[in-house]
C-alpha cells in the first residue's frame, strides 16, 4: 500500500521534471543558435549588434543615415531569420532624464541574417524596399505637421492617382501636354534612386518642395524648347487643384519656378534645301497626309493642334484665302485670328472635298501627335537629315526662311499670329547666329586655302 502510494506521487514529479528538462534543453539549444547567428552576423560586417540581438539595418537599399526618424531595425531570431521592426525617436525627457523610443513591428517582414545564396540576398532586397516604403511613410507622417504637407481628406492617398483620375476628367486641348506631364513626372521618380522607392504609390504627404525642385530640374536637363516649360506649368496646375480641393494643405510649388530662354531658338530648322530634300524623298509606306500637311506647315508656319483642325470651311478657294483661329490663343487674344494668302501650290496641297465629305470635314486626316513625329523622323532620316524634326520645327522653320528672304518681321508676325514682336524677334536672332556660322566657316576655308 504504502508503495502504491510512493508510486503515485513520483510518477507525476518525475514526467514534471522530465517536461522541465525538455523545455530547457531547448532553450539552451535555442540560446546557442542565437549566440551562433549573431557571430556569424559580425564576421559578416553586420553593424553593431545589441545584447538583445537587435542592429541597424544599413546598406545600398536601406540608409538610415543621422537625423532620419524611424529607422529601421532587425532582431536576430533563432532561426536564422530576423525580424524588422521601426524605432522612433519621441524626444527626451526633462523630468525623467531620460530618451523614449517607441516601437513599430512590421508584422510578416522577415529576411535572412546572414544570406549565402543568390535567392536569399535577391528575397532579403524585396523585403527591405517593402520595409523602406513603410519607413519613409511613417517619416512623413511625422514631419507632416512642421511642414504642412498633411492629407485632408480621406479616401484618396495617392497623388498619382488623384493625377490620373484629373487627366480622365479633363476636356481642354492642352491634354497631351498634362498626360505628357504626368508621363514624366512618373519616369523621374523611377529614374531619380532617391525616389525610386515610392514611384508606384507617391502619396500626398511625400511631395515635398525639394521633389518638385527636383523634378523641375529633371525636366530642364531632359527636354528642349519650351517642352520643359510646359510640361511643369501643367504638373503645377495639378497641385495647386490638389491644394484647392483640400487634398493638400501647404502647396510644395510653391517658388518654384521654371526658367525658360525665350530669347532664343532651341528646336532645330530646316534650310530651303533640307526642305527640297523632303520632297524629293518618297517612299512606300510613307504616310501621304503627314506628308501633305507637313508640307503645308513649312510654308504656312502652322502648329500641328491648328493644321490637325483645318477644315474646308476655313479655306476661301474663290479670294485664295485661308482663316482660321489658332488653338493655342483662341479666346483670350486678340491675335488668334490669322488670315494667309494661298497660291497654286498650297491650293493643291490642301486640295477639294471629297465625294461624301462637306465644308465641315477636316484637310488632313492625321493620327495622333506622337505617331505623326515619329513619321517626320523616318522621313528626315531618309531624305539624309541629321536634325531632331518635330512638328512645330515646320513653324520655326517657316519663319526664318521668311526672314531670310526679305520679309518683315510685321508680316511674320501676323503670319504666325504672334500677340507681340518679341516674339518674332527669336526668329532673327537665329538668323543672326546662321550667318554668323557663315562667316566663321567662309573665314576658316580662305584662310586653310591660303595656306596650302
Amino acid at each position: 500500500m504504502g508503495l502504491f502510494l510512493f508510486l503515485s506521487y513520483f510518477v507525476p514529479f518525475c514526467d514534471i521534471v522530465y517536461t522541465f528538462f525538455i523545455l530547457f534543453k531547448k532553450k539552451v539549444l535555442s540560446l546557442h543558435k542565437l549566440l551562433k547567428y549573431r557571430e556569424m552576423a559580425q564576421k559578416n560586417n553586420r553593424p553593431k549588434i545589441a545584447a538583445d540581438g537587435t542592429y541597424l539595418v544599413e546598406n545600398s537599399l536601406v540608409n538610415n543615415g543621422r537625423g532620419q526618424n524611424p529607422k529601421l531595425y532587425a532582431r536576430i531570431l533563432p532561426n536564422g531569420m530576423s525580424s524588422l521592426y521601426l524605432r522612433f525617436y519621441l524626444g527626451y525627457q526633462r523630468i525623467s532624464g531620460k530618451t523614449t523610443y517607441k516601437k513599430e513591428l512590421l508584422s510578416g517582414l522577415f529576411i535572412t541574417t546572414t544570406p549565402r545564396t543568390p535567392i536569399e540576398r535577391q528575397n532579403n532586397e524585396e523585403i527591405l524596399r517593402t520595409a523602406e516604403k513603410i519607413r519613409q511613410k511613417r517619416a512623413n507622417e511625422l514631419i507632416e505637421d512642421k511642414d504642412g504637407y498633411e492629407v485632408q481628406k480621406k479616401g484618396q492617398n495617392s497623388f498619382l492617382d488623384y493625377f490620373e483620375a484629373y487627366i480622365s476628367k479633363y476636356t481642354k486641348k492642352d491634354i497631351r501636354l498634362l498626360k505628357g506631364s504626368c508621363r514624366h513626372f512618373k519616369e523621374f521618380l523611377r529614374d531619380t534612386p532617391e525616389y525610386n522607392m515610392i514611384a508606384d504609390n507617391l502619396s500626398f504627404r511625400q511631395l515635398s518642395k525639394d521633389m518638385v525642385e527636383d523634378f523641375a530640374d529633371y525636366l530642364n536637363n531632359k527636354g528642349r524648347g519650351e517642352g520643359p516649360h510646359a510640361y511643369f506649368a501643367r504638373f503645377k496646375k495639378v497641385v495647386k487643384e490638389a491644394v484647392e480641393h483640400g487634398y493638400i494643405r501647404k502647396n510644395p510649388c510653391s517658388g518654384v519656378v521654371l526658367r525658360v530662354d525665350d530669347s532664343t531658338l532651341k528646336k532645330d530648322i530646316l534650310s530651303v534645301e533640307e526642305i527640297h530634300a523632303l520632297i524629293s524623298t518618297t517612299y512606300r509606306t510613307q504616310n501621304k497626309e503627314v506628308r501633305r500637311a507637313f508640307l503645308f506647315s513649312l510654308n504656312c508656319g502652322l502648329r500641328f493642334c491648328d493644321v490637325r483642325e483645318l477644315t474646308f470651311a476655313n479655306i476661301d478657294y474663290s479670294n485664295k484665302m485661308l482663316r482660321y483661329d489658332q488653338q493655342k490663343t483662341k479666346g483670350h487674344s486678340e491675335s488668334s485670328g490669322v488670315i494667309i494668302s494661298l497660291d497654286d501650290t498650297l491650293l493643291e496641297l490642301l486640295g477639294r472635298p471629297a465625294e461624301g465629305q462637306t465644308r465641315q470635314s477636316k484637310v488632313f486626316d492625321l493620327p495622333s501627335a506622337n505617331a505623326c513625329n515619329k513619321a517626320l523622323s523616318n522621313w528626315a532620316a531618309k531624305a539624309g537629315i541629321e536634325k531632331h524634326i518635330t512638328w512645330h520645327c515646320a513653324r520655326h522653320s517657316c519663319a526664318v526662311n521668311l526672314l531670310d528672304r526679305g520679309a518683315s518681321t510685321t508680316t511674320v508676325q501676323s503670319l504666325l499670329g504672334h500677340s507681340s514682336l518679341s516674339m518674332t524677334e527669336r526668329y532673327l536672332r537665329a538668323i543672326d547666329k546662321r550667318k554668323a556660322e557663315a562667316i566663321s566657316g567662309l573665314s576658316a576655308a580662305i584662310f586653310k586655302q591660303g595656306n596650302k
